[in-house]
């Protein structure tokens, strides 16, 4: 196929759909303001569709199934990760035989260095024949233009559901400078999730900061295991100065 013939759609900040040659997307790439369609929801569907709020771009992104959900606090969990964008744009191409089709990836992820992954949800069971040839074209779209391309499966369901039990910490909210640093120093050594709460102070008021500091991986576990007071908590080796991690939680913009 000829990339020179794909086009691209989205829709822009102003609210209006924009159509462009697929290899000039990357230069209009900032432009792209939210999804191109609709999430769909009706009674008895067997998906489920919702918002998620990221803490990586302080907004909501949408998701169609608990798979994308998944895989969204994933990526918000992923400290190399500076935006998401749901449904971002149509991909438009001609088939053999002339006849015009279009597919729309889940995501498009920015990563720090300016680098992009498109990023397309689908159970390995659930991937047909048309799917796989969506999948080929986007794959075949993207290295045209640099950026990288994937298909995800379910994730681990152990790593996403200790995901998403961090990501219940996410806020900005559950950070307190001070309970994060005594944390940071504490966990210094590894030393079991309970036992450094109860040494910083009442569990109430420290283990949502030292969610939080998991969430944003300043502090770190086995996620490949069930988190739980039991598990063996330690400052990341990626922190070269406590004090400096512990004055506040960090930005998106500061992931650039």
């Amino acid at each position: 196929m000829d990339v020179d013939e794909f086009e691209a759609a989205f829709v822009s900040k102003s609210g209006v759909e924009r159509r462009v040659r697929w290899q000039g997307l990357p230069a209009v790439v900032g432009e792209i303001a939210g999804p191109v369609r609709a999430f769909r929801s009706h009674r008895g569907q067997r998906n489920y569709p919702g918002w998620y709020w990221s803490a990586t771009t302080g907004g909501r992104v949408g998701f169609e199934s608990w798979v994308e959900r998944d895989h969204l606090v994933a990526l918000d969990f992923d400290p190399e990760v500076v935006d998401v964008v749901s449904q971002p744009f149509w991909l438009v191409w001609r088939q053999d035989g002339g006849k015009q089709r279009r597919h729309a990836p889940d995501f498009l992820v920015r990563r720090t260095g300016a680098r992009w992954l498109v990023l397309d949800s689908r159970p390995a069971e659930l991937i047909g024949d048309r799917d796989r040839a969506a999948f080929a074209v986007m794959a075949h779209a993207c290295a045209a233009v640099g950026w990288g391309y994937a298909v995800w499966d379910r994730l681990d369901p152990l790593i996403a559901a200790n995901h998403r039990w961090l990501g219940g910490y996410r806020h900005p909210r559950c950070f307190d400078g001070a309970v994060a640093r005594e944390l940071l120093e504490t966990f210094t050594r590894p030393r079991p999730l309970m036992d450094g709460a109860e040494a910083v102070g009442d569990p109430l008021r420290t283990l949502p900061v030292l969610y939080h500091l998991l969430w944003r991986q300043w502090l770190v576990a086995d996620l490949s295991v069930v988190l739980s007071h039991r598990s063996a908590v330690s400052v990341s080796p990626k922190l070269s100065d406590l004090s400096d991690m512990a004055q506040g939680p960090v930005h998106s913009e500061e992931r650039r």
